[in-house]
C-alpha cells in the first residue's frame, strides 16, 4: 500500500494548472547517474533518442535528454514534448473504475456476466466466473487480443480501426493462458465497456471528464483514430534491417482504454501524483488498488507486482515505487513515484530491442529515484 509518508508529501501538491516546480534549492544534488544512463540508452544500445523528467517536492524538476527526435533532421530530443505512454493508460483507466466503485455503481467483486450479459460465453471462457477486480489485476484468465495480432505484418493493419467488441473476440478466440497471473489489455477493454455501460458516456469521455481535465493536463488526450501526434513530439522507431523505420503515425484503436493516451512526461509525473497523493481516490479504495499480486517479470521486470493497473517495485534506496509503463511501436516509457513524492517519467522513441536496453531503461528509474537521496 501507498505509504503514510508519500500520501502527506503529496497533500500540499500543485493544483491543476499551476506551471513547474520552484527551482532547485542548494543542497539538492544533481542527476549524473541518470544522464550516464541516458547516454548509454542512445550511444551503446543505439535508441534513437531518450528523455526523462524528475519531479521532486523539494528540489523541483530537472529535465535530462540524450539523442534525436528525429533522426532525418537531426532535431534533438525535448522532454517537454508529447509521446505515446502506450500501457500506463491501464493506470487512468483503472482509476475510474474505481471511482465508479466509491460510487457505488460499479462492485469490484461482482461477475463482468452482471454488467455485459453474453459478452463473455465462448471458448470455454465465462464473464459468469471472472470479477471486475480480476480485470484490473490481470487474474481474469482472459488472454491478450493486442498478442493476437500479426505483428510480422504490422503494415496490413496500423491504420485500420478496431472495435471493443472486435478485441474481445479476438482474445476469445486464442487458447487459455496457463499461468494464473497474465498480462492482457483485454482486461481494460473489458473495463472500459463496464465504464460506458454504467455511466452511458464512452470511458474516454469519463476518463477526460474525470481526470484529465480537471488535473489540467494539458498534453493528454485521446488520439481516436487520428494517425498523428498533435503538437510537438518525437517521431518514433523501430530497428529493421534496412535501419530504423519511422512508425510515428499509427491507429491507436488497437490498444483502445488499455493503451492509446498520449500525453508527456510531465503531464504523467503530475496524474501519479495526485493518484497516489489521494486527490483521485478516497482512502479505501486507493488502498485496494495498490493491494498487489507477483507479476511476470517476462510481461513486466524484475520483482513488480501488479495492483489493479498500478505497479509496485521495491526501490534499491528502499520502500516501493508506484507507476506503470508501456511499450508500443516507436515508444517505450517507464516512471513512477517514489516515497516522499520524487517522480519520474522517462520515454525512448525507439522501440527497445535487447534485454541490456531494457534493463538499462528500470535501472534509469532506479536511478532517478535514489540518486542523491
Amino acid at each position: 500500500m501507498a505509504g503514510a509518508g508519500l500520501a502527506m508529501a503529496l497533500a500540499g501538491a500543485a493544483p491543476a494548472g499551476a506551471g513547474d516546480m520552484p527551482a532547485r534549492p542548494d543542497g539538492c544534488g544533481g542527476h549524473a547517474g541518470l544522464q550516464r544512463e541516458l547516454d548509454a540508452l542512445t550511444g551503446q544500445y543505439g535508441m534513437a533518442g531518450a528523455a526523462a523528467q524528475v519531479d521532486d517536492p523539494a528540489c523541483g524538476r530537472w529535465t535530462g535528454t540524450s539523442g534525436l527526435a528525429d533522426v532525418r533532421t537531426g532535431r534533438p530530443m525535448r522532454g517537454g514534448e508529447r509521446i505515446r505512454i502506450g500501457s500506463t493508460t491501464k493506470s487512468f483507466t483503472a482509476t475510474v473504475v474505481l471511482q465508479l466503485a466509491a460510487e457505488r455503481r460499479v462492485a469490484l467483486d461482482a461477475s463482468v456476466e452482471h454488467y455485459l450479459p453474453g459478452l463473455i460465453r465462448s471458448n470455454g471462457y465465462d464473464g459468469r466466473k471472472i470479477t471486475v477486480r480480476e480485470l484490473l489485476q490481470h487474474t481474469s484468465g482472459l488472454p491478450d487480443h493486442v498478442a493476437a495480432l500479426d505483428w510480422d505484418h504490422v503494415q496490413q493493419w496500423r491504420f485500420q480501426h478496431f472495435e471493443p467488441r472486435e478485441e474481445v473476440a479476438t482474445a476469445l478466440a486464442q487458447p487459455h493462458p496457463t499461468e494464473s497471473w497474465t498480462y492482457s489489455t483485454t482486461n481494460f477493454v473489458i473495463a472500459g465497456m463496464i465504464i460506458q455501460k454504467v455511466t452511458g458516456h464512452d470511458p474516454t469521455t469519463e476518463i477526460t471528464r474525470r481526470i484529465i481535465s480537471p488535473l489540467g493536463l494539458r498534453d493528454t488526450y485521446w488520439p481516436g483514430d487520428s494517425r498523428r501526434i498533435r503538437g510537438p513530439h518525437p517521431r518514433g522507431y523501430q530497428a529493421a534491417d534496412t535501419g530504423r523505420v519511422d512508425v510515428s503515425d499509427f491507429n491507436m484503436s488497437y490498444g483502445g482504454v488499455g493503451g492509446a493516451l498520449v500525453s508527456s512526461l510531465a503531464d504523467e509525473n503530475r496524474f501519479f501524483a495526485a493518484l497516489l497523493g489521494g486527490r483521485l481516490l478516497p482512502k479505501a479504495l486507493l488502498a485496494q488498488m495498490t493491494t498487489t499480486v507477483p507479476a511476470d517479470p517476462d510481461r513486466t521486470w524484475k520483482d513488480a507486482r501488479y495492483g489493479l493497473g498500478l505497479i509496485s517495485t521495491p526501490l534499491r534506496c528502499g520502500g516501493l515505487y508506484w507507476g506503470h509503463g508501456g511499450s508500443v511501436p516507436g515508444y517505450d516509457t517507464a516512471g513512477g513515484i517514489a516515497p516522499g513524492g520524487r517522480r519520474v517519467q522517462l520515454v525512448l522513441n525507439q522501440s527497445v530491442d535487447s534485454e541490456q536496453a531494457y534493463l538499462t531503461m528500470h535501472d534509469a528509474v532506479q536511478t532517478a529515484l535514489c540518486e542523491d537521496r
